[in-house]
């Protein structure tokens, strides 16, 4: 049986298997199935979408099986993923499904699925709902599919983000704000102007194909630009369906999601929010966040790549705040699931309180320049146990001595060896990473 749920539900070629018409109903016959045996009664579900061309007939075609099955399905229409996830749990629904590709290209999509808590089905649910798909038959239904009213949803979406982030005026600065022509196109406008700022938003003219083509957070060149052009205070870049957040400074500089998470949790921590004193990150956020951390007596705990270990990661640790570099932020006390807009509406009261601009509140926080070099490989046994790679890694790390970082793994789809390593001086990690590839190439290749 092939397995169609990654750790961010299912993805693929709108249109293509699993993503095709048939394919869809059959999932949303069995999520409606399963559920409906699980619950012992009739499952409600909450569906919406991003701006995808796709979107609207995979959002049809999955109500379609729910219905034929005997769920109750409404529709938010277009809304961002954390606008789901904050539905589902606020108007009292089984399951929320989302209907997104994220930060792909307009002709990918997906489908997740999250409870009302904020994480995602259990593995349990999706091997059942891969198993109908593989043995079973596409539902059929005579009843009509008539969407509701979408309106009262997003307002309730909109009032949660203003009345969650408490926002204070920020006097009259100026945000420059890059929708990706994805789902934040339906809500920045109105949400931020709330705040009496003057208020530039690009790319919030959505035409189906053009979500994440050349804007939003993977492209922050034009927002770079604009936010110099016009002379704003600062830029936010949200991703297709907005569930992260990246910001350019009045400089231009680009404020990753290490700098937002060292603003935010100093911020938690003034405000006696930060109990256990710790941020979770990945093994991928740059040293200058943990030794900046440092300064301010807060741990980093690092997991590995991806939201999902970052949420582990502090459900496990009961900590209040954890992240990537890209701009996906999670506060487990407001939700379970990163929410580009409330971090930015939470970056601009941190900032606003202070009287501070972005780039004063990174202050403290230096990124140490990072080599990262690709090794083909002929297997993969851990470094460890490979002498000639253990010893060249000691080395490095002797040197490095508590003012860097060494990261040996490697990929988990192809055979490489990624070797990282993080330093005060570019010059001396190219070195070290060089000596340390050619040990991996020597003894692997």
């Amino acid at each position: 049986m092939n397995k169609l749920f990654g750790t961010d539900g299912i993805r693929g070629k709108a249109g293509e298997f699993p993503l095709d018409e048939r394919t869809i109903r059959i999932i949303g016959a069995s999520l409606a199935g399963h559920f409906r045996k699980r619950l012992g009664r009739v499952p409600t579900f909450i569906s919406g979408r991003d701006t995808r061309e796709s979107g609207d007939w995979i959002e049809s075609a999955i109500r379609s099986g729910a219905v034929a099955a005997g769920a109750k399905i409404e529709s938010a229409g277009v809304i961002t993923t954390p606008g789901v996830a904050f539905l589902t749990k606020a108007r009292n629904f089984d399951a929320g499904i989302v209907i997104s590709a994220s930060h792909n290209p307009y002709q990918d999509n997906g489908i997740k699925i999250f409870l009302p808590d904020g994480t995602k089905i259990d593995e349990a649910i999706e091997k059942l709902i891969e198993q109908d798909i593989n043995t079973g038959r596409e539902p059929h239904s005579t009843l009509e599919i008539v969407a509701p009213s979408e309106s009262p949803y997003k307002d309730a979406y909109k009032n949660h983000l203003i009345e969650t982030a408490n926002l204070i005026s920020r006097n009259g600065s100026k945000i420059v704000i890059d929708c990706a022509n994805g789902a934040a196109s339906a809500f920045a406008g109105d949400i931020f102007h709330k705040i009496g700022d003057s208020l530039i938003v690009i790319n919030n003219k959505p035409d189906g194909r053009n979500i994440n083509a050349e804007c939003g957070s993977l492209h922050l060149e034009n927002l770079q630009s604009r936010v110099i052009a016009e002379r704003a205070d600062i830029g936010i870049a949200f991703d297709g369906d907005a569930d992260r957040a990246l910001f350019v400074d009045e400089t231009g500089r680009i404020v990753d999601g290490d700098a937002t998470l060292w603003i935010l949790a100093r911020y938690l921590k003034d405000h006696g929010k930060l109990a256990n004193s710790t941020v979770i990150a990945t093994v991928m956020s740059n040293i200058g966040l943990e030794l900046a951390l440092k300064t301010k007596g807060i741990s980093l705990d690092r997991t590995s790549v991806g939201d999902k270990y970052v949420l582990e990661g502090l459900i496990k640790t009961g900590s209040e705040i954890g992240g990537e570099q890209s701009g996906h932020i999670i506060f487990p006390e407001i939700s379970l699931v990163g929410d580009g807009m409330m971090t930015a509406l939470l970056l601009l009261r941190a900032i606003g309180e202070r009287g501070v601009s972005l780039s004063q509140a990174t202050e403290g926080f230096v990124a140490y320049p990072q080599i990262l070099i690709n090794v083909k490989v002929a297997r993969k046994p851990p470094f460890t146990e490979v002498p000639e790679i253990a010893d060249a890694a000691r080395a490095v790390e002797a040197e490095l001595h508590g003012e860097g970082r060494l990261l040996l793994r490697y990929s988990g789809t192809e055979n490489l060896a990624r070797v990282m390593i993080e330093g005060k001086h570019q010059a001396t990690i190219e070195n070290q990473a060089n000596v340390i590839a050619a040990a991996i190439r020597s003894a692997l290749g």
